[in-house]
């Protein structure tokens, strides 16, 4: 069966001049480059970055119809002006579509916005979805402002009311000298700060807040989540005098996001299975970084423990719905 994955990323092959201090496109040949922050070199990426061919030939060979392709988190620019973060959604949502234009229904486009200013974020949202994308990737934080925070709950609930899928990526991660050995802000901050997130809605209230009809979905399994969540439900239960903000114990907001697969072996997927249910659970990559999973979807593929209805519900049914 061939799944749809979504979670993976793009970075075009060059762009307008952002301002200093922004990321900027260092091109070393026809199919390499390095990402550039200033003058410090970020990461180095190959041309499965911006060329569609070269991204639907691994598709093909994973056995993936269809991919939901998302912007790389260095881009979102939350800590410009709203104005300038507005400009920076605009340049990279126009070049998504245009790398995914080769392959409509196979490459499907998530949109950024510049999450800083509410009114801004809206209004790029309903631009970006009027020109063609499906649905939109927002980081897990703005500054110390949490997914709880007020701006952003408004934008949520904006992207509920027109039926928008919600991807939410960790980015910006801790940084600390205990930090910067083998990429530790990578194996440890990411799920880290995916786990916070998920907290941040449930006992800051948002799912209390949000339409029920609000998709949304966390990257790389949701972190720690749900190997912890009887951890939060007892303090949840036991702490209530500190922790309780929620109208309802933690476990009672499980159904109301999905995770993807980015978890690479088969406890791991099984834990989410069993904790968030196999209609919460979607086939994500993380492709084209050499941290993601491929074959896409191999460990869902691979998974003894799941019978061929959840196996279908992992590998296209629950983003088929996801994705609206």
């Amino acid at each position: 069966m061939r799944a749809i994955d979504v979670h993976s990323h793009f970075v075009p092959h060059g762009w307008p001049d952002l301002g200093e201090g922004m990321p900027w496109l260092r091109a070393e040949t026809e199919r390499e480059a390095m990402i550039m922050v200033g003058s410090a070199e970020f990461r180095r990426i190959r041309s499965d970055c911006w060329d569609a061919s070269v991204r639907l030939r691994d598709m093909d060979a994973d056995g993936i119809e269809a991919q939901v392709v998302s912007p790389t988190p260095v881009f979102f620019g939350y800590d410009t002006s709203p104005g300038h973060g507005e400009k920076i959604a605009r340049v990279f949502n126009d070049l998504a579509l245009e790398i995914c234009a080769p392959a409509p229904g196979r490459l499907i486009p998530f949109c950024q916005v510049p999450l800083q200013d509410t009114d801004a974020a809206c209004r790029e949202l309903d631009r970006a979805v009027a020109a063609g994308h499906r649905g939109v990737e927002i980081g897990n934080h703005v500054g110390d402002r949490d997914l709880d925070d007020a701006g952003v709950v408004t934008f949520l609930q904006h992207a509920a009311s027109l039926g928008v899928p919600v991807f939410v990526h960790p980015w910006d991660m801790p940084d600390a000298p205990r930090l910067d050995r083998w990429m530790a802000r990578w194996l440890t901050g990411m799920p880290a700060e995916t786990h916070l997130s998920i907290i941040a809605m449930i006992l800051g209230g948002v799912f209390d807040r949000v339409p029920s009809s609000l998709r949304i979905c966390f990257a790389h399994g949701g972190g720690s989540f749900a190997f912890w969540l009887g951890r939060l439900e007892n303090a949840w239960h036991q702490r209530s005098d500190i922790i309780a903000t929620s109208e309802k114990p933690p476990s009672e907001y499980v159904g109301r996001f999905s995770v993807d697969s980015v978890v690479f072996t088969e406890p791991a997927l099984r834990n989410l299975v069993d904790t968030l249910g196999a209609e919460q659970v979607m086939v994500g990559s993380d492709y084209p970084y050499p941290l993601g999973e491929r074959p896409a979807g191999g460990v869902v593929r691979r998974a003894s423990f799941l019978d061929e209805a959840s196996r279908k519900l992992l590998l296209r049914e629950n983003a088929t719905r996801f994705l609206g």
